[in-house]
């Protein structure tokens, strides 16, 4: 691990966490653990009911699939750190350990954004050029499609981690927040970061606004292709749009409200960020499958085949 190593033998950091208040952790605690629960329990029985059912062998569920086990890894970057952060009175995190944190976020954080682009694109073609949807998005564009969104995030992760990792602290190493994250430790830093806070704006923000821009536009031509469609045909896609819409501004405008703006910390900034950790990761499964009827079928049928052969 060579290449984490600080120049000025930066060897930990002093977490505040979300609160300092006893009461108010003993709450977090409990609260976010049954969040993290929820959300890898969710995940995962998204990712074994697509696997185990025939029915949603299509690429709408293939990227569905790819989305559960991004939102599972996601969201355990830092939420069992913060679980096991509130039963602490001190906080800490090797420098190792921080790095390699901030590299799990990014990645996956990438991964996330682009991913819901791509599960976008694949709907267009669905709803605008149904006649040709199985040649568009065949097994080999499909695949493409997703080596494209991990060497993306993998891309992305990097050129922040290399931002980061090089940087000289000289104390203190108090980062005031739960996590470690790039814009409180560029306040850390004993140098000038003033033009490095830009260029980790730009690659942040950036990322998140072309793939915010890039869904809206999807769903506007999308909606506008609705106006000569049946009803029925309507309903179902405005309904799938919903809930592209609502994945977007749930895990988008957070994001863009962190790494949009000049790199300095705001108080707010906590729980922006616990917003779209912990909390986007969990209600991704929700919005998914409660307007999706044919995932709620498949959900019951694989139950139903289980307690069959409980029951053998």
């Amino acid at each position: 691990m060579k290449m984490w190593t600080n120049r000025n033998n930066m060897t930990e950091f002093v977490l505040l966490g979300l609160t300092e208040n006893p009461k108010m952790q003993g709450i977090i605690l409990v609260v976010f653990f049954l969040i993290y629960i929820f959300s890898e329990v969710g995940n995962v029985l998204i990712l074994v009911t697509i696997a185990a059912s025939p029915l949603l062998e299509t690429p709408m569920y293939f990227f569905l699939a790819y989305l559960s086990f991004i939102d599972a890894c996601y969201s355990s970057v830092s939420a069992p750190k913060l679980i096991v952060d509130s039963l602490r009175e001190k906080k800490t995190i090797l420098f190792n350990g921080c790095m390699t944190q901030i590299f799990g976020e990014h990645f996956f954080r990438g991964a996330d954004v682009t991913l819901l682009t791509v599960m976008a694109y694949d709907r267009y073609v669905a709803i605008c050029k149904p006649l040709h949807y199985t040649t568009i998005m065949n097994r080999q564009v499909c695949g493409l499609l997703v080596g494209v969104v991990w060497v993306g995030a993998f891309l992305h992760a990097t050129i922040q981690i290399l931002f980061i990792f090089r940087l000289p602290f000289r104390g203190p190493s108090i980062i005031d927040h739960f996590m470690c994250d790039l814009i409180p430790l560029l306040n850390l830093s004993c140098t000038d970061t003033h033009t490095l806070g830009l260029f980790v704006a730009t690659n942040g923000g950036f990322l998140c606004t072309l793939n915010f821009l890039l869904l809206a536009v999807s769903c506007v031509v999308i909606v506008c292709s609705l106006l000569n469609h049946s009803l029925e045909a309507r309903h179902k896609a405005l309904s799938t749009c919903v809930s592209h819409i609502t994945a977007m501004v749930l895990f988008f405008v957070p994001c863009i409200f962190v790494y949009i703006r000049p790199a300095a910390t705001l108080s707010i900034d906590k729980a922006v960020t616990a917003f779209y950790t912990m909390i986007t990761p969990v209600l991704n499964p929700l919005i998914y499958t409660l307007r999706n009827n044919q995932m709620k079928d498949a959900i019951r049928k694989w139950f139903s085949r289980k307690s069959i052969t409980t029951d053998k």
